[in-house]
Order: C-alpha cells, then sequence, then structure tokens
C-alpha cells in the first residue's frame, strides 16, 4: 500500500472582513504565494472545511484566475473562501498525486473531477 503524507502548506493567507488595501474578494496577501514555482492549492471556508483544490504550474497566477475567471468551477462560491493553504511542488506528477488524493481523501466539496468517493 501506498502512503502519502498531505505537505505543509508554505504559505496560508486569510481573507481579511474590511480590507484597507486593494483586495481581490478580501483577500489582500496574494504577494505571499509565489509567481514563478508550481504547487498545488486548497481553499477553505470559515469553517474549515475543504472546497476546493488545484494545482498549477504557476501558483499566484493560477489562484487568482479563480477569483476573476468566469470558467472556474468556484465562479459561484467565491465568497464561500476564508483560507487559502498553498503547497510549493515543482514535480507535475507529484502536483497531480496529491491533488488527487486531498480531493478525495478530504471530500473536497467543489471539486468535481477526479472524485472516486461518490
Amino acid at each position: 500500500m501506498i502512503n502519502i503524507t498531505v505537505p505543509t502548506p508554505d504559505v496560508t493567507i486569510y481573507k481579511e472582513i474590511a480590507p484597507e488595501l486593494s483586495n481581490i474578494y478580501g483577500f489582500t496577501d496574494f504577494h505571499l504565494i509565489t509567481r514563478e514555482k508550481g504547487g498545488i492549492f486548497m481553499f477553505y471556508n470559515s469553517k474549515d472545511e475543504l472546497l476546493f483544490v488545484g494545482k498549477a504550474r504557476k501558483l499566484r497566477p493560477r489562484i487568482k484566475k479563480h477569483f476573476e475567471d468566469s470558467v472556474s468551477p468556484m465562479k459561484n462560491y467565491r465568497n464561500e473562501v476564508s483560507k487559502i493553504e498553498v503547497c510549493v511542488i515543482e514535480d507535475a506528477v507529484d502536483r497531480e498525486i496529491y491533488e488527487t488524493y486531498i480531493i478525495n481523501e478530504f471530500h473536497a466539496k467543489y471539486n468535481v473531477d477526479k472524485v472516486f468517493y461518490k
């Protein structure tokens, strides 16, 4: 049996209640997320329930796209996101494995692809 351990997040950013600075859906700390490296990201709600898991070759632009894009699976649920966790994982195969594992192990609410637990 393969034993997979979910990596510890490298960056965690939280939604601010009344942000004073420029923000995207209440998040002002996107600058803390690397622009050049790949990895996985997880969106959580205020009850710390996992909403969505994704992977990217370049993390910051991909995460921002989920808040700006009209075709994102998160487009109707953006206001629910209160925390974003980011794990830097350079290897593309490792990203794929972690993403699929986390979606199925923790039952990500809005992931529709890669779901095996239904």
